[in-house]
């Protein structure tokens, strides 16, 4: 009897935790620990450093604006802080309350199922207690359930002497019971929850069990759910304020633009001219942001939907090793700002043909942006596109554009122009090896020139600076 006691427990044991495991209930909560934030000394040096290159920043503009009216002057250094310090740390601070919000979202979600899974629960154990009863004991059907199914083998004498020492079916359910009891005692010493949802309790405890956890889950997602709204709400905020920054931006730009005539020096025309570019470049950021955006929500739709129809802003072609080269191929990213036609091989140019904005420009190869997407030749032809001046889809990278652009009827000289695109060779004011660059003249000065290029602080990214002494480049028209 010793060896059938030793492989029959096992049996026995599994069968209960098979039947104590029938009806499910939520897990208990467990809240997440508290995260304590608080500003590093790095963090307070970086604010410091900040503060002092905008003070420089500043001294320096003025130096430049001198001559011009106090009220000209401050409109510029507006600008240049609002693009250069309120925008960025607004534009930070909403990253981070959006993230907050979505968190919050989340628990609140969570915090709700919870509550869902409970209700669900005390509505099975209410259609259960209709049927048999709220004292029906589950454990106790469950034990007697396998003594009925044991009555029905050809061992069950054995079973029954080996599992209890009983000699019949009442005396093995009473022993069953028994320990069943003094498990559940041990059990609700050992863990709090289990005494909460005991399948061993009655169900009448047990319903009033799951209805006290269901008055807990709903404080809680009640709780979230205010939580949620106020991060929700705080975000929304950062936005709006965000967006009011950039519209007083746009405003100061304009009325700038319609007051250059004032701007008495080249150091104050220059200043000026910088100062409203990278407003601009800002601006055609967060247009480029909203296109990628819509595109990507128009393309979840459409996967949604289980349609495969082509994107409305496709891009051709991949970057490797710093090539800025593209050739045709179906996008893997299908939400960029461009919308290129993909022909199988680009047509050569027969007659050279006019273009837009003052003679620049060809509609000869012109199929669309084709070129890397975010590197600085996908960046040139937008922006000429932009301007209203038509490129041509293949003129390679960027070194290549002076060499390749005659071939479509392209002057090339040693003039620069606004509009223009600028083809460095390689190396040239730190161009790429052996591929170059390409930038586009957004504004020309006595002797300077200041260009917008992309990928100089990495892709998508839109920067600028001045170059002197334009002669020494090649520009494509």
């Amino acid at each position: 009897m010793t060896r059938g006691t030793t492989a029959s427990r096992p049996w026995i044991a599994t069968l209960l935790a098979a039947s104590l495991c029938a009806v499910g209930f939520a897990a208990p909560v467990i809240a997440p620990v508290p995260q304590a934030h608080a500003d590093t000394y790095s963090d307070l040096v970086n604010a410091q450093n900040s503060h002092q290159q905008s003070v420089q920043r500043e001294a320096e503009l003025r130096e430049q604006l001198a001559g011009v009216s106090s009220d000209l002057a401050n409109k510029i250094v507006e600008l240049d802080d609002l693009t250069n310090n309120q925008i960025p740390v607004a534009a930070k601070a909403v990253q981070e309350a959006n993230a907050a919000a979505a968190s919050a979202k989340a628990e609140a979600e969570s915090a709700a199922q919870r509550l869902k899974a409970a209700q669900k629960d005390k509505e099975n154990l209410e259609a259960e207690i209709k049927k048999t009863g709220e004292d029906y004991d589950d454990a106790h059907a469950a034990v007697a359930q396998v003594a009925r199914e044991s009555m029905h083998g050809s061992d069950t004498s054995d079973v029954m002497s080996v599992m209890t020492g009983a000699t019949d079916t009442k005396e093995f359910i009473r022993q069953m019971q028994s320990r069943d009891a003094l498990s559940r005692n041990e059990a609700n010493a050992a863990s709090e929850a289990a005494d909460g949802l005991s399948i061993s309790m009655n169900r009448g405890e047990r319903l009033k069990a799951i209805e006290t956890r269901i008055t807990k889950y709903k404080s809680d997602a009640d709780e979230k759910s205010s939580a949620a709204q106020s991060a929700a709400a705080d975000a929304q905020a950062k936005r709006d304020s965000l967006d009011a920054q950039r519209v007083k931006g746009e405003q100061i730009r304009a009325d700038l633009e319609s007051r250059k005539s004032e701007l008495n020096t080249a150091a104050a025309q220059q200043a000026a001219e910088t100062v409203m570019l990278q407003s601009q470049i800002d601006a055609n950021n967060r247009k480029y942001q909203a296109e990628q955006a819509a595109e990507a929500e128009r393309v979840r739709q459409q996967q949604a939907q289980g349609t495969t129809a082509p994107p409305a802003n496709t891009n051709t072609g991949t970057s490797t090793g710093g090539s800025n080269a593209a050739t045709p191929s179906q996008p893997s990213q299908p939400t960029r700002p461009v919308t290129p036609v993909t022909p199988t091989q680009p047509t050569q140019p027969t007659q050279p043909s006019g273009g837009s904005s003052g003679g620049q420009g060809t509609s000869n190869g012109d199929y669309g942006n084709a070129y890397a997407a975010g590197q600085c030749t996908w960046w040139a032809y937008e922006r000429r596109r932009q301007m209203g001046i038509g490129t041509p889809s293949y003129l390679g990278n960027g070194g290549d554009w002076a060499a390749n652009a005659p071939r479509y009827g392209l002057r090339v000289d040693n003039v620069p122009q606004v509009g223009a695109a600028l083809s460095f060779l390689p190396g040239q004011e730190g161009a790429s090896s052996p591929w170059g660059h390409v930038a586009v003249v957004e504004s020309v000065g006595a002797n300077s020139v200041t260009i917008s290029e992309s990928n100089v602080a990495g892709l998508y990214t839109i920067t600028y600076r001045t170059l002197y002494n334009p002669g020494r480049f090649r520009y494509v028209h």
